[in-house]
């Protein structure tokens, strides 16, 4: 993600960065304290209202698997109080967000977690916690949120720089803002897709395809991960390399982040302290 001069730091992180090496979380973000487990399902949106100072982000599972939400934060800022939920299908769970906040969103698939928050998770999975204190294990498909950033306004994305682990968009709830998606996961340029992931890039588990990781984080050269000789924005074009890996991200999530310096069509911006629906699944 790419911010004017004098913005706060940008969420996005250069694909094929490990987890490990990627600042850590400050502990936080939820809206509801575990009591005797770690492991908690989704609750209905209906218990939040908004309140000054903060936004209200819902999240909606419209595939055929539970999924375990995470979040992760950029930078020392106001801090969530919970960073790990659990989400059914066809569930939603809404969580109040502190304006200001920079960081991001991602589902955990094939997960398993003992009443004290201790596991694993097939992609996602943050160091075996339910409760995540850094960034999840690629490829995940990100949400990132620079909450009134520059000027009032704003940032947020799609990001499928790391790859993806599912179908992903995001929408406006109130603001000022129009939406560039429809509430079908839909832009100008086209509807929310899988992606076709080719043999070289896909990550399996149990013998089943579970993402589809970045040509940066499977082969790591510097034409694929935009550094070296190909840092400068100029020399970062996927039109170039070996094989145009990003075209397939594209296509697939036409608003999202195909690689790293893909700022121009997924960059979006919002005012009016607006709310955020995130929805895992793809366009009806």
């Amino acid at each position: 993600m790419t911010v004017p001069a004098g913005a706060a730091s940008p969420t996005a992180t250069p694909a094929g960065t490990p987890s490990a090496a990627r600042p850590p979380a400050a502990r936080a973000a939820v809206t509801a304290t575990p009591r005797r487990s770690a492991v908690r399902p989704a609750r209905s949106p209906a218990a939040l209202r908004p309140r000054a100072g903060t936004r209200l982000f819902t999240f909606v599972n419209h595939v055929d698997q539970t999924l375990w939400l995470a979040a992760g934060e950029q930078t020392a800022q106001p801090a969530l109080t919970t960073t790990g939920w659990v989400l059914p299908p066809g569930r939603t769970l809404t969580v109040r967000v502190p304006d200001h906040w920079n960081g991001r969103f991602w589902g955990r698939t094939g997960c398993a977690f003992d009443a004290a928050g201790r596991g694993h998770c097939e992609t996602g999975d943050c160091a075996g916690r339910f409760q995540c204190a850094g960034y999840g294990v690629i490829p995940a498909s990100l949400a990132e949120f620079d909450l009134n950033s520059w000027d009032g306004m704003d940032f947020y994305d799609v990001s499928l720089v790391d790859g993806s682990n599912l179908p992903m968009y995001v929408n406006l709830v109130g603001g000022t803002t129009k939406d560039p998606l429809d509430a079908a996961g839909c832009s100008a340029a086209g509807c929310t897709r899988t992606v076709a992931c080719p043999p070289a890039l896909r990550v399996t588990a149990g013998g089943r395809a579970v993402g589809c990781e970045s040509p940066c984080g499977v082969f790591g050269t510097d034409q694929y991960c935009c550094r070296g000789q190909w840092a400068p924005r100029d020399k970062c074009r996927p039109d170039q390399w070996p094989v145009d890996y990003a075209a397939l991200f594209k296509e697939a999530e036409p608003f999202a982040y195909s690689y790293v310096d893909d700022d121009a069509t997924s960059t979006f911006t919002s005012r009016g302290e607006a709310g955020y629906r995130i929805t895992f699944g793809v366009s009806p």
